[in-house]
């Protein structure tokens, strides 16, 4: 997170408070890594990874924070989001994939006070020939996203990005009334 937590804004600091105070699911692990330092002037990163059996998804969560504002942003504070998953095979031949997840995206920010939303979503096929024909065919997906959050309450925001994540990775969603519990972070 910033280097200097006291000298950082009292906007960036109430930020950092709510995204160590965000409760996500149990079977995705959240860590502190190396913000980008370029972007602006205060950031703060997150790496997730699915721990659950028998999927495979990562991604990195990254607020970015300009107390002068930015004009692209529409606002002081940024979002940067990144999920990768192996999907399901089915999904290398369904052309809606991407819009699937894109509604996904969709559907975790709701109820998060947001706006300018963006980003892109990626799906490669891997298809083996020759000695390897046999090995069924691979699917990767890339979502990478960014939106301007409409308060410092940013962990609403770790949330939704964490049951992004578990939802790219073919988990379901957890149900009303469930309560999280904290992953490591």
């Amino acid at each position: 997170m910033a280097p200097d937590l006291e000298s950082a804004p009292p906007a960036f600091q109430e930020a950092l408070r709510s995204i160590a105070a965000a409760q996500v699911r149990r079977d995705v692990r959240v860590n502190e890594v190396p913000a980008p330092s370029r972007i602006a002037p205060f950031a703060a990163a997150i790496d997730g990874e699915v721990t659950a059996d028998g999927v495979e998804a990562t991604g990195r969560f990254v607020l970015l924070h300009d107390p002068d504002g930015n004009e692209a942003w529409d606002g002081t504070l940024r979002v940067v989001a990144l999920v990768k998953a192996l999907a399901d095979a089915e999904v290398g031949s369904d052309d809606l994939w991407a819009d699937v997840a894109w509604s996904r995206l969709v559907e975790a920010l709701g109820g998060v006070p947001h706006r300018h939303e963006g980003g892109t979503v990626t799906k490669v096929v891997s298809r083996s020939y020759g000695d390897l024909d046999e090995r069924p065919d691979e699917v990767r997906i890339e979502l990478r996203a960014s939106w301007t959050p409409e308060t410092t309450e940013i962990g609403t925001h770790v949330v939704a990005w964490t049951e992004l994540l578990a939802s790219c990775a073919g988990l379901p969603p957890v149900p009303d009334g469930v309560t999280m519990l904290r992953g490591g972070m």
